[in-house]
């Protein structure tokens, strides 16, 4: 029986036809419409047309309102300002802390700026002094350090910072009420920046203490070299008290990689909109590898079981291939290629550096325990890098960082 058009409000229609419609004019459209009758029946929820040839079909609205989400998830993006705040709600950081990664994020901003800008900005080559480790500072050393400890400053959350281009840690004096400390390499493989290569900067944040600041009287300036040396044994903390920890790369993209010890996420800074979004959630590094990222010209410095490990590796295996060789000079860019293709990288001690060259609070330390929370390891050779206690502000030590396997096989040739 042959009804009125009156159809429910919530039914949607998908048109097939013989006849291209957007070949029919207006008036062959308006006839169209009004020969079509539907055929309604109890038990198929199919709608036939009469004269017009076209089958028309009702889409239940469950199915609808899936599509529109789906379309309207497509443009959807999380920013690590709402992912932070989302963090807060489900109790996993504190307001406070949200408050300092924002602030590091927004001196990786600003930094990854003057980056790009470098050659045009005269900020390449070097600044003519050294650092407290005895290493010649870049230009962009000097302005970086100025930028993090500046945004770290004024974030009013912040009680202690110390930076790899600093010889002692600093108590924050403009907001004596912060009391997270803030351990960070402001520009990690800045001799790269004449080249244009990869660099980073590396940061990790440890537990909040009031034993570093208790005795600061802001009338009387006699006490601060008191609280200079307890804020030095306040930060000397091992890297199993950090709460936080993350690097941000400035390559083809800058990448913001962070860890608040439930997991591994990476940001990567939308130049659009100014915003890192959210690109990767819950990096887990591969078990094994077959990557290596070592400086083999100290080969003949280290020591004979090493050289035996990396001879190993130089051996065809199974497939009958050797391991690759990846090495950048950069410890962000050989660490992040690493986490995402696993393997290992090594920065091991030699005759000329007994006990390597890197730092272990500034950089071995938050690196360990971001590919920890990403199913790696870090070791120096001997032992967790984690379980190791600093006994002095620029502590070096070695370090294999890298696919749980890879660590412990070198483990076996050291021991």
């Amino acid at each position: 029986m042959a009804v009125s058009t009156t159809t429910a409000p919530t039914s949607n229609f998908s048109f097939s036809s013989s006849h291209s419609i957007s070949r029919l004019s207006l008036f062959q459209l308006f006839t169209l419409h009004k020969k079509t009758s539907f055929l309604y029946t109890k038990n198929s929820r199919k709608r036939r047309c009469g004269d017009g040839g076209v089958r028309c079909m009702v889409i239940k609205s469950s199915a609808a309102e899936a599509i529109k989400t789906k379309k309207q998830n497509g443009y959807k993006l999380q920013t690590l300002t709402s992912w932070l705040l989302k963090q807060e709600q489900d109790g996993v950081i504190e307001s406070e802390l949200t408050i300092v990664i924002s602030s590091i994020s927004m001196a990786c901003k600003q930094i990854a700026s003057l980056v790009q800008r470098a050659g045009i900005s005269k900020l390449i080559g070097g600044q003519g002094a050294v650092n407290v480790q005895g290493e010649d500072q870049k230009k962009l050393d000097v302005v970086s350090n100025e930028v993090f400890s500046n945004c770290l400053r004024s974030n009013g959350r912040t009680g202690i910072i110390a930076s790899e281009e600093e010889d002692v840690p600093v108590a924050v004096e403009e907001s004596y009420y912060g009391n997270y400390i803030v351990v960070f390499d402001p520009l990690d493989g800045s001799s790269n920046i004449d080249a244009a290569v990869s660099t980073g900067s590396i940061f990790g944040i440890y537990s909040p203490n009031d034993d570093c600041l208790s005795l600061v009287d802001l009338e009387d300036t006699t006490t601060l070299d008191n609280v200079e040396q307890r804020c030095i044994v306040n930060v000397c903390q091992p890297g199993n008290n950090l709460l936080a920890a993350g690097y941000c790369m400035y390559s083809s993209s800058v990448i913001f990689v962070l860890t608040l010890g439930k997991g591994v996420f990476s940001f990567t800074l939308d130049p659009m909109f100014g915003e890192f979004i959210l690109t990767q959630e819950n990096i887990q590094i591969p078990k094994a590898g077959k990557m290596y990222a070592f400086n083999e010209g100290n080969y003949q410095l280290w020591d004979d079981r090493l050289k035996e490990y990396i001879d190993h590796l130089k051996e065809p295996g199974p497939n009958c291939k050797p391991y690759s060789a990846r090495y950048i000079g950069s410890l962000v860019g050989d660490f992040h290629r690493t986490l995402l293709y696993g393997g290992i990288y090594g920065y091991p001690r030699d005759k000329k550096s007994r006990n390597g060259k890197l730092r272990l609070l500034y950089e071995c330390a938050p690196m360990s325990f971001i590919v920890e929370q990403a199913g790696g390891k870090g070791s120096d050779g001997q032992q967790r890098i984690l379980d190791i206690q600093p006994v002095e502000i620029h502590q070096r030590v070695p370090l294999y960082i890298g696919s749980t396997e890879e660590v412990e096989k070198l483990e076996k040739y050291l021991s």
